[in-house]
């Protein structure tokens, strides 16, 4: 039984990124729980009627992940983006001097990054699912064509239905989570790093967007001393740069995990070049 977690409330990105990924794992978990459940009845050649009632099990957590990635995702998007967006507003009006609303450009902007980040929160699942999936059609292809064979051959009943739950269980693990360009990594560190990085996101968006409002067209950068301008490793460094509005709109991050921030610099005039100068104050 997965474990019931309390509804989500906005507040520090770590903290919030540390309890959906928790949720996250917790529904992982389960799979894997009932994965590993499938693969031992199999093992232990057991009748067609148990592997059946273990692989729809199986299919329960496949339901129950799609459904807590998509509450997640929902909560996340309609509660704590909204609320980093307007703390990084708000910072921006003290620096420029007035204060912040929820005009028209600023519901304009939330809606397209909660759409944006909803939207990439379900296609980072849909691997894990894809995964899931095929585990379940393998198995289930092999309950029907295969376990009631499982005597037929040269060896013994035993040692055949061991054989094939050890095929199932390499060809289908569901250990980690795989990337696009083949990194695997524990869905917990996956769903936390996506989830701080659309919080930073979240974070710059609101400062840089008021900071427009108000006028402002150069931002001075904050970041990790080491952290490169378009990736981590970029020979630009970019701490202590100021950047065009537009710059930084287009490189609000630049790796999973930054630290970046945006501060207003009203004090630079809209003719001036100070592009990638260090901040004198």
């Amino acid at each position: 039984m997965a474990y019931e977690f309390p509804p989500l409330t906005p507040g520090d990105a770590e903290t919030v990124a540390a309890r959906v990924a928790t949720v996250l794992e917790d529904a992982w978990q389960r799979l894997a729980d009932e994965q590993a459940a499938v693969i031992a009845a199999i093992g232990d050649n057991a009748r067609s009627r148990e592997v059946a009632t273990r692989l729809a099990q199986f299919q329960a957590a496949i339901t129950d992940f799609q459904q807590r990635v998509d509450s997640e995702a929902r909560a996340f998007v309609s509660v704590q983006l909204p609320h980093l967006y307007e703390e990084g507003a708000r910072a921006a009006a003290r620096a420029v001097g007035g204060h912040f609303s929820w005009t028209l450009i600023h519901r304009e902007a939330l809606h397209s990054l909660a759409s944006d980040s909803y939207a990439d929160f379900l296609r980072r699942s849909q691997e894990e699912q894809r995964m899931a999936g095929a585990f379940y059609r393998a198995v289930r292809d092999a309950a029907r064509r295969e376990v009631p064979l499982l005597a037929a051959g040269h060896t013994t009943a035993l040692q055949a239905a061991k054989a094939l739950a050890d095929r199932l269980a390499a060809e289908h693990q569901l250990t980690t989570v795989i990337y696009r360009n083949g990194a695997r990594m524990p869905v917990h560190a996956w769903a936390e790093a996506a989830t701080l990085a659309k919080s930073a996101v979240a974070y710059n968006a609101g400062t840089l967007n008021r900071a427009r409002e108000a006028g402002v067209q150069w931002m001075e950068v904050f970041d990790g001393a080491r952290c490169g301008w378009t990736s981590h490793k970029d020979p630009d460094k970019a701490t202590g740069t100021l950047r065009t509005i537009e710059d930084a709109a287009a490189w609000p991050i630049s790796h999973p995990r930054c630290t970046r921030a945006f501060g207003p610099r009203p004090d630079h005039a809209p003719g001036a070049n100070p592009a990638c100068e260090p901040s004198n104050s």
